[in-house]
């Protein structure tokens, strides 16, 4: 690698457009921590559920973030498991309904500046790789790489309806591009930490790039220190 310490490499963009699972891949390959934001919201809005709590009520929100203990752990054998309040909800996580609220969760700003300060937090030493939708403009602004990974609306559609299937979830083509069409209007008119891309960030559209592909770029501009 080009820098000299461990890096941070910060990798945004909207649903489906692959950043979960090339930031999973890079960090593996660069031996580093692989942290996904995205699940510590997941886990929130999981908790709210239930306890009930509307994702219309932003003060109850931000309790319950003060009162909420999440955990990420790398597992070598699978996906990273990740813990709210000690249980392991890595499946429940990524289910419909939580799907549906966690953009509504994520707005609220006290849940925000609650995750802000935990994922600052796990990334202080360097030698992360974290994946979201404001990481390299809100949460590592002066990360040593920032992508940006985008596609073709029908393509992430398509990915993230094969994505819910293999879970064993099931999901009707029009309403999942209709709930991710909301999601991306939400998570870009947000208050703080909208969905943007940066400046200095590279953008990677991978609507016609197989996962090997874009794997190999995000490492060949990472390790030759192109920018």
């Amino acid at each position: 690698m080009s820098v000299s310490r461990r890096p941070v490499i910060a990798i945004d963009g909207p649903a489906g457009a692959g950043k979960s699972t090339v930031a999973r891949i890079v960090a593996d390959r660069l031996q580093l921590l692989y942290i996904d934001s995205g699940a510590m919201y997941r886990a929130l809005t999981w908790k709210a559920i239930l306890k009930e709590v509307s994702p219309d009520d932003q003060e109850g929100l931000e309790r319950l973030a003060e009162d909420t203990k999440i955990q990420l752990i790398n597992d070598p054998e699978a996906d990273n498991r990740v813990f709210c309040d000690h249980q392991d909800v890595t499946s429940e996580i990524r289910g419909p309904e939580v799907s549906k609220q966690v953009s509504q969760v994520a707005k609220v700003p006290g849940v925000r500046k609650q995750m802000l300060r935990l994922q600052r937090g796990l990334g202080l030493q360097g030698g992360i790789v974290m994946d979201g939708r404001d990481i390299g403009s809100e949460v590592f602004p002066d990360a040593d790489f920032k992508f940006f990974l985008t596609a073709s609306p029908d393509k992430r559609v398509e990915r993230r309806q094969l994505e819910q299937i293999e879970k064993g979830f099931q999901y009707n083509l029009e309403e999942l591009k209709r709930e991710m069409l909301e999601r991306d209007q939400t998570d870009m008119q947000r208050e703080m930490g909208p969905l943007v891309k940066v400046p200095d960030a590279i953008e990677i559209d991978t609507t016609d790039m197989t996962l090997d592909q874009v794997v190999r770029r995000v490492l060949e501009i990472v390790n030759g220190g192109e920018k």
